[in-house]
């Protein structure tokens, strides 16, 4: 494929709001899960809330829209001066010619589940104030974003579980192969809510303590919410030595298990290797793999199975979930966004909350932030039930190269 050039991107998770506050924390190895103070939940688990979402009020013009995950989309797009570059690549290429693509998984549903506290005892009914096409609808944050900076091409949301929201990086790359956009606007939003937390605890899936990816005693995921942006645009021809690019995305459905994935992770390696073909890279090439890492049993040995069969135990691995726990549709988005800054900071993440490796995983795992020169990193997002995407970001002088 041609690379893209990710030209501005922001994250906003329970580690930090914006790249710099993001930045700092990865290189200090910190976490940002807390014990589970969210709205009425009596889990003993632990959660990446962002406290400064508290905060956040939409204005009266978009009050249609007023939800946790929209106020969460616009705190995101407040950061790093990702919003005003949306609005610039409005300007410059028009209205139409901009796509917004994004992946949630539970969009707004948190309003839904507080709606049902205020039925009206006799009828039934939801309250007045309650909109589902703004609030529970999965299109809503498209809508909202799309509002938000003017946009008036092609958009849509993907909800294909933890895969969400590095799919949309695939759907824009065909985009723009097929010559019908400019310029896109992806990544993903999830918030926390009730449904999530209750979900996977009924699937007792939920940790009781922090999430310890690939250590051989986790217990589970901690569920946090994040919201992470790319703008993406054509590449020049000669980009500068630093630019950051999306040069590869591959995806697949192994359709194992409603739940669980294929044990020796066939659909995650199928996502990898399609990644590396587009990216026209060999394994040898991958400098660090982000991995999805969720810090379940069945799924970190899936995981590790599929990377120690097509790269060996030699290339740096970490996940990233220890510090911000699993955003579940945003994760995707949040973590092209770690590798992003890892490529242009010389930074391999750290594995917060992991003590050790697990033994029988034969990979190259990084429990500590450490310095490297970094020229390609893939991104693994292995949603729920089999649904795949695997990302490549470059910079520009390792494509040079």
């Amino acid at each position: 494929m041609k690379p893209l050039l990710i030209s501005r991107y922001t994250a906003s998770s329970c580690i930090g709001n914006g790249v710099d506050a993001t930045r700092a924390a990865l290189a200090d190895g910190r976490s940002g899960l807390r014990h589970c103070d969210f709205e009425t939940v009596e889990l003993d688990t632990w959660i990446g809330r962002i406290k400064a979402l508290d905060d956040v009020m939409l204005s009266p013009a978009l009050a249609e829209y007023d939800c946790r995950n929209n106020r969460l989309a616009l705190l995101g797009l407040s950061q790093d001066g990702f919003i005003d570059a949306a609005i610039d690549a409005v300007r410059r290429y028009g209205a139409k010619r901009v796509a917004v693509l994004l992946g949630t998984s539970t969009s707004g549903i948190l309003d839904t589940e507080l709606a049902y506290r205020r039925r009206n005892p006799v009828s039934g009914a939801l309250p007045p104030e309650f909109h589902y096409r703004g609030s529970h609808n999965v299109f809503s944050v498209a809508e909202f974003v799309r509002h938000a900076v003017g946009a008036g091409g092609p958009a849509w949301v993907i909800s294909t579980a933890c895969s969400s929201s590095a799919k949309v990086f695939a759907s824009a790359a065909r985009l723009f192969d097929a010559g019908l956009i400019d310029a896109a606007v992806v990544g993903g939003v999830d918030s926390l809510c009730l449904t999530t937390l209750y979900g996977f605890n009924s699937l007792e899936l939920v940790s009781p303590e922090p999430c310890r990816p690939f250590d051989p005693d986790r217990a589970g995921i901690s569920i946090g919410e994040a919201a992470a942006f790319a703008l993406l645009e054509r590449a020049p021809a000669h980009p500068p030595a630093e630019a950051i690019l999306l040069s590869g995305y591959g995806e697949s459905s192994d359709a194992h298990h409603m739940s669980s994935p294929h044990p020796e992770g066939l659909g995650a390696r199928l996502a990898m290797e399609q990644a590396l073909t587009r990216a026209g890279l060999g394994p040898a090439d991958i400098d660090y793999i982000n991995l999805h890492g969720t810090g379940t049993p069945s799924n970190d040995d899936a995981e590790g199975a599929a990377v120690s069969r097509l790269f060996g135990s030699a290339t740096p691995a970490s996940s990233t979930k220890g510090a911000t726990g699993h955003t579940l549709g945003a994760a995707g988005g949040l973590e092209a966004v770690f590798c992003a800054l890892a490529l242009s900071e010389g930074l391999i993440p750290g594995s917060p909350g992991t003590r050790s490796l697990d033994p029988g995983i034969d990979i190259a795992y990084r429990q500590a932030p450490q310095r490297a020169a970094l020229r390609h990193v893939l991104s693994n997002s292995l949603g729920f039930g089999g649904t795949n995407c695997s990302l490549v970001l470059s910079r520009a002088e390792g494509r040079a190269r």
